[in-house]
C-alpha cells in the first residue's frame, strides 16, 4: 500500500514558486560581494550537500550504472551548472526582475525540445502558435528597434538561455531517466552532484583568470564594511540550502504527485514573484515594452502548458472499449 505524503503537493507547489521566485533577488544581493561563478558554485555545493545528506540519512541510495550516470551528467549540465551560472552572470548586466522573466522561456523551450528529443511526440498546432507568440514577446522585451531603452541584450540573452536549459534538461530527463527514478531524493541528489562535478573546472578556470589566482575562489569583497557585510553571503547560502537543495526535493515531489503538466506551470509563476520582489524590494523598474512583452510571454506559456482536450476519436474508442467490458 502506497503511503500518502504528509504535505499535499499543492502546498509544495506554492512553496516552490515563492522560493524560486525569490532566487533572483538573492542572486542580485549576492553579487554585491561575490562573483557570478562563485555564486553558482556555492549554490550547487550547499544544495548538493543538503539533499545528499538527507538522502543517506533517510536510507536512500544514488542511482547505479555507467549509462544512467552518463545521462545524469547531461541533466546536471542543463538543470544545474548551466542555468545557475547564466542567471547569475545575467544579473551582472540586467535587473533581477528582467532575469526572472527569462525563466519564462522554459515552456517554450520544452515544446521545441520535445519535438527534437522525444520520438513519436508531436506538438499541437495550438502549442506551435503559442511558441511563435512567445518569441514575439521576447522580441518585444529586447526591443531591437531602439538603442536607448532596450535592456542589455547580452545579459537578457543569458537569462533566456538559462530558462531554456531547464526545458531541455527536463525533456531529456523524461526521455532517458523516467524509468530509473528510485523515488525520494535519489535523482535530485544525483543531478546536483553531477552539476557540482561539472562546476569544478569552471571555477578553477575562472580563478586562474583573476589577479589573485586560485585564491579568488574563496575571496569575498563586502560592499559595506558595516553590520550588513555578511548579508550577500547569507543570501547565497539561503539560495543554495533552500532555493536549490530543498527546492529540488519539492520539484520532484510536485511532478510525482501532480504530473509533469501541472508541475511545468511553475515556470510561468516564478517570473511574477521575481518581478514583484525586484520592483518592491530592490526598487527596479521595467519599461512599458518590457511589461507588454512579459505579458505576452506569460500568456504563451499558459497556452503551452494548458492540458489539451482529448481528441474525439480517442473519446469514441474509450467508450467502445468500456461497452465491451
Amino acid at each position: 500500500m502506497s503511503r500518502q505524503p504528509r504535505v499535499p503537493w499543492q502546498v509544495k507547489f506554492i512553496a516552490l514558486v515563492l522560493i524560486w521566485g525569490s532566487s533572483f533577488l538573492l542572486m542580485k544581493v549576492g553579487l554585491e560581494s561575490l562573483s557570478a561563478v562563485q555564486i553558482s558554485a556555492l549554490r550547487i555545493v550547499s544544495g548538493a550537500a543538503v539533499i545528499t545528506a538527507l538522502l543517506f540519512l533517510g536510507g536512500g541510495r544514488l542511482p547505479s550504472g555507467a549509462r544512467v550516470w552518463g545521462h545524469l551528467f547531461v541533466c546536471g549540465f542543463f538543470l544545474a551548472a548551466l542555468p545557475f551560472t547564466l542567471f547569475a552572470l545575467s544579473e551582472t548586466r540586467i535587473s533581477s526582475a528582467l532575469a526572472g522573466i527569462g525563466n519564462a522561456a522554459t515552456p517554450i523551450a520544452t515544446v521545441l525540445a520535445t519535438l527534437a528529443i522525444l520520438p513519436g511526440e508531436r506538438a499541437t498546432g495550438r502549442r506551435l502558435v503559442a511558441v511563435g507568440i512567445g518569441f514575439l514577446g521576447v522580441v518585444t522585451i529586447m526591443q531591437p528597434w531602439t538603442a536607448t531603452d532596450r535592456p542589455d541584450l547580452v545579459g537578457f540573452s543569458m537569462a533566456l538561455v538559462g530558462g531554456a536549459s531547464y526545458g531541455i534538461g527536463w525533456t531529456y530527463n523524461r526521455r532517458f531517466l523516467s524509468g530509473v527514478d528510485l523515488g525520494g531524493l535519489s535523482q535530485p541528489a544525483a543531478t546536483l552532484l553531477t552539476g557540482l562535478v561539472l562546476m569544478v573546472p569552471v571555477v578553477v578556470g575562472w580563478a586562474l583568470t583573476q589577479p589573485a589566482g586560485i585564491a579568488a575562489m574563496w575571496s569575498y569583497g563586502p560592499a559595506d564594511a558595516g553590520q550588513w557585510a555578511w548579508l550577500p553571503l547569507l543570501c547565497v547560502l539561503v539560495l543554495g540550502l533552500v532555493g536549490t537543495g530543498f527546492a529540488y526535493m519539492l520539484q520532484f515531489d510536485v511532478v510525482r504527485g501532480a504530473g509533469p503538466v501541472i508541475g511545468s506551470t511553475i515556470t510561468y509563476l516564478i517570473p511574477v514573484v521575481s518581478v514583484l520582489l525586484g520592483v518592491l524590494v530592490l526598487g527596479e523598474h521595467l519599461g512599458a515594452a518590457q511589461l507588454v512583452g512579459f505579458a505576452i510571454v506569460l500568456g504563451a506559456a499558459f497556452v503551452i502548458n494548458r492540458k489539451p482536450k482529448a481528441p474525439e476519436a480517442v473519446v469514441v474508442r474509450e467508450r467502445e472499449q468500456a461497452a465491451t467490458r
